[in-house]
This record gives C-alpha cells, sequence and structure tokens, in this order.
C-alpha cells in the first residue's frame, strides 16, 4: 500500500468515528446508531389489553403457550402465519380468552425484550471493537509514517505495517456495514410485539 493509499485508509477511518460520535447520544457513548437507543420496551405502549401485571413469569407454566410464545417470536415466522395461530389459539370462554391473551402477550414481551436487549449489546460490544480497531490503524499510520521517515528505512517492515493497515481498514468497513445492518434490528423487534399484541386484542374483540 502506497502512502497515499494509507492517507486515504486513515481518512476513512477518521470519518467513520466522527460521524459515529456526532450520531451517538452522550447518555450511551457506545451506541453507534443513527436510531435513538431506548433501552427497554414498553408494555403500556404495546398493548391496550387487560393488564398483565399478575401474568409474571406463570406463562412458562403452560407447555402451549410456551411452545406457541416460541415459535410467535421467531422472526422467520411470517406475520400472517402468526396472526392466524394467535386466532386459533384465543378460543374458550370470555374468561379462558383473557387468560390466554394476557399469558400470551406477556410471553411474547418477555422473550423479546430478551431478545432485543440481547442485540443492543451485541451492537454496542461491536462498536466498542471498532473504535479499539479505530485508534489500532491511526497507531500503525503514524508507525509507518515514523519508519518511512527514519533514515536507512526498512522496506519490508514498512511494507509489512503498510498490509496491516490495508487489512485492517477492510475490516473496519466490514464492520460499518454490519454496524449499519444490524442497528435496525431493535426497531424490527419493536414492530413485531405491536403487531402481534394487535392480533391477540382482535382475537379477544
Amino acid at each position: 500500500m502506497k502512502l497515499f493509499g494509507v492517507l486515504v485508509a486513515l481518512f476513512a477511518v477518521e470519518m467513520a468515528l466522527l460521524s459515529a460520535a456526532h450520531a451517538a447520544d452522550q447518555r450511551y457513548p457506545n451506541w453507534p446508531c443513527v436510531q435513538p437507543k431506548v433501552p427497554q420496551m414498553s408494555a403500556a405502549a404495546m398493548w391496550d389489553g387487560p393488564s398483565i401485571a399478575d401474568v409474571g413469569s406463570s406463562w412458562q407454566d403452560d407447555p402451549a403457550i410456551k411452545d406457541l410464545v416460541a415459535r410467535l417470536a421467531a422472526r422467520r415466522t411470517p406475520l400472517d402465519v402468526a396472526q392466524k395461530a394467535i386466532a386459533g389459539f384465543i378460543t374458550g370462554s370470555a374468561g379462558e380468552k383473557q387468560d390466554k391473551a394476557k399469558k400470551l402477550f406477556a410471553g411474547l414481551f418477555d422473550t423479546l425484550s430478551q431478545e432485543r436487549s440481547e442485540v443492543m449489546s451485541g451492537i454496542e460490544r461491536v462498536a466498542r471493537n471498532e473504535k479499539e480497531l479505530g485508534d489500532k490503524i491511526r497507531s500503525d499510520v503514524d508507525a509507518l509514517h515514523a519508519l518511512e521517515d527514519k533514515p536507512g528505512e526498512d522496506q519490508a517492515k514498512i511494507t509489512t505495517l503498510a498490509s496491516e493497515v490495508e487489512w485492517s481498514t477492510r475490516i473496519f468497513e466490514d464492520r460499518r456495514k454490519t454496524i449499519r445492518y444490524v442497528c435496525e434490528v431493535p426497531t424490527t423487534i419493536e414492530q413485531r410485539v405491536f403487531a402481534l399484541a394487535r392480533a391477540i386484542k382482535q382475537s379477544l374483540d
């Protein structure tokens, strides 16, 4: 990699880190997404059915509900299929339907909230690694400059370090692309919870 290429790589890294710093909420310095970080979902914002305050983790004691929660929470399950499964499950007397609806929503909310938290923790972990890699690239570029300015420059070392900068920059860019994609996932999970909650409520009504 020629010096110009190294400078271009460093510029790309600097711009990426600067952009992330400006986009981040100061309360969450490791949050790299354009989307604001909302640490927890609100059940009240998703659900306007009967209160689930008395449900707790009791939904886990019902094998049928536990199995249905797992199937509905999986994003590979299309929403139309999920809606039909919900309609087929919320049956019986008014009291039975309400009990099933409350436990089903509570299970889905708990499960998808946990999944969302894990995704967000993963995003921040990758962002921290990205910052560390950016620091390493800057350090390597400084070291490369020092080698080039040194009398009797060691061309082998320069070539090796330049290659490391190039490789690190590729990894940096790949991670940036991954972060941009994964940043959409928390919102996708929120939208799924809302859609499933609405389907459960419609089955009650």
